[in-house]
């Protein structure tokens, strides 16, 4: 009993401190002045996402009682925007140790840069490694510096793909797979030992387009050629820092107080003890706007719609159907809302939940503009819930495509029998009231069945498809299969229409509505903070200290969970895509 009080007053006290220093976290973004002459500092530590949830509890640490949430991709842009035309702002620093986002992201963060050179304010980055990711953002910069000591990786793209047949094999589980397209494999992992002829087609295909295009970029801006660039990375020419400064991917070698002097000077900062006028993004994104918006100017609503698919309401980092579908529809009966732009970053996943997002996305067009923006991935579900927009925006480094469908049950019967010893018996009132149990094999006539269900979905994607893109339902067949595709394949296909981030669907959508002036409403409309704390405590706290205690491998522990949770016929990629 004395265990039981003490170890209930001490979960009090826990929990008390958690929302004390959440509260105190929020308190403290209040508006921030910037003073003259700084410099924005940007350093991407917390993981990139589309939108930046307000949850205070998201990435608690349990170790430092810290909160350590991801950042908006919408606030990053935002901030480097309002940067280019900020008296107070001379330049930006890059410090690129760590960058967690897709390559798509990445270039979006680039493109915003790029911009911001127009004003002829100078970009500083500095590092001690620069993987292929970050360098690939550091070299829009005017001055890229490297550690003497550090690295620079330069190598190409390589996909490494677990297959889990042996697994399976050895524990007596039957993966019984229905499918349809010569490109969905999603399920390969699951009944094979090595990629397909046709999985390998497209996955080389899609990094080569990537990589043509980063290393492109890469060449313009560094003054280098595309032939260089690659003789490079076949030798891995690049094994010291001294072989980054002599090929000329970086401008000089040093240390990190070097790095500082050079900021202080460009601060103004003169005396030997000052510290360069640095802000960081979060302080910076609190300061006012210069752009005054009125709230009787006309809305562009931006509807974020980032994750798998599945029914229901989802999560902050899974696209609920029934969440993102009521944000469109009060989007579409909403007078002040003009056009509205979905911001698609999805893999995909249930096709049910999929076609549910894409009837509002249809009935919201009809009446007002809908302009799909894509982020890292758009594919499968993700491209369904896509195909009623009247224009498409993606990035040349998109992942997109994967236009089928699968549907996946475990027999379980030999691994019950044979390892466990447990032997199932049926009780049925019709013939056939156990189809899809896991503890027996499908029949012929059930396989059929299952067949004839998935046969139904993937004729119902095509078909939306054909009718957003205007083009054949055969040729949406023939470039479907299930075959994943780049965003520069994409377009050329006819599955994208332009190239472009955020920013330009916003721009679009408000040109389809007409609209000089407008402003950005963001759907759906984030929680409370506070209640969205009390309600995840019980929720969450297990899979954030799961998170926590499993680092990067959690990855591989969530995926399993993914699987094993997926219900019906379902519309996703074959795998995560994730670039270093």
């Amino acid at each position: 009993m004395i265990g039981f009080v003490l170890g209930g007053i001490l979960l009090l006290f826990i929990t008390g401190a958690i929302i004390s220093v959440a509260v105190n976290s929020l308190r403290k973004e209040g508006t921030t002045e910037v003073k003259n002459n700084s410099v924005l500092f940007l350093d991407f530590k917390q993981p990139i996402v589309d939108r930046a949830s307000k949850n205070p509890f998201e990435n608690f640490s349990f170790t430092s009682f810290e909160t350590n949430g991801s950042t908006g991709l919408n606030q990053i842009l935002q901030s480097i925007k309002k940067a280019q035309t900020d008296k107070n702002i001379k330049g930006i620093y890059l410090e690129l140790s760590t960058l967690n986002s897709g390559i798509a992201t990445v270039e979006e963060i680039r493109n915003a840069l790029l911009d911001f050179k127009k004003s002829g304010k100078p970009i500083i980055s500095y590092s001690e490694v620069y993987t292929q990711k970050t360098y690939y953002l550091a070299s829009v910069a005017n001055k890229v510096y490297l550690n003497p000591k550090g690295a620079m990786e330069l190598k190409g793209l390589n996909a490494e793909i677990m297959f889990y047949k042996g697994l399976l094999d050895k524990a007596d589980v039957e993966a019984q797979i229905i499918r349809h397209g010569r490109y969905k494999s999603a399920v390969e992992p699951f009944f094979m030992d090595k990629m397909s002829v046709d999985n390998r087609t497209q996955t080389r295909a899609f990094m080569q387009n990537i990589w043509n295009y980063l290393v492109e970029n890469i060449a313009q801006a560094r003054q280098l050629t595309v032939g260089e660039i690659n003789t490079l990375a076949d030798n891995l020419r690049i094994r010291e820092p001294e072989d980054a400064l002599q090929y000329k991917f970086v401008d000089k070698l040093m240390y990190k107080d070097d790095v500082i002097e050079e900021l202080k000077t460009l601060t103004g900062k003169t005396k030997k003890d000052d510290e360069p006028e640095l802000i960081s993004l979060k302080k910076y994104s609190n300061t006012p706007d210069t752009e005054k918006k009125s709230l009787k100017d006309p809305q562009v609503a931006v509807i974020y719609a980032s994750g798998e698919i599945e029914s229901g309401d989802g999560a902050s980092d899974k696209i609920g159907s029934e969440t993102v579908s009521k944000a469109i529809r009060e989007a579409r009966l909403n007078d002040k809302v003009k056009a509205i732009v979905l911001r698609v970053n999805s893999p995909g996943g249930s096709a049910l939940a999929s076609e549910v997002i894409w009837r509002e996305a249809e009935l919201a067009n009809k009446v007002k503009p809908v302009i799909v923006s894509m982020g890292d991935v758009a594919a499968s579900g993700g491209y369904y819930i896509s195909a009623a927009a009247r224009k498409i925006y993606a990035s040349p480094n998109t992942i997109t495509g994967s236009i089928g469908v699968f549907g996946l049950l475990f027999n379980t019967q030999k691994l019950l029998n044979n390892k466990l010893g447990i032997t199932i018996d049926t009780v049925k009132t019709n013939r056939l009231a156990d189809f899809g149990s896991m503890t027996r094999p499908l029949t012929a006539e059930e396989k059929q069945i299952f067949q004839e269900g998935v046969e139904q979905v993937y004729d119902t994607f095509t078909k939306r498809v054909a009718e957003g893109r205007k083009m054949p339902q055969a040729n949406v067949d023939s470039i479907g299969q299930g075959r994943v595709w780049s965003g520069v394949e994409a377009k050329q296909i006819g599955l994208v229409d332009a190239f472009g981030g955020l920013q330009d669907a916003i721009t679009e959508a408000a040109k389809s509505a007409q609209l000089s002036k407008y402003r950005i409403v963001e759907l759906p409309k984030q929680k409370d903070p506070f209640k969205e704390l009390l309600s995840t405590i019980g929720e969450e706290a297990e899979t954030k200290y799961l998170n926590y205690k499993l680092g990067d491998e959690a990855k591989y522990f969530n995926k399993l969970k993914e699987v094993l949770n997926m219900q019906g016929i379902q519309a996703r990629m074959p795998y995560n895509i994730d670039f270093y």
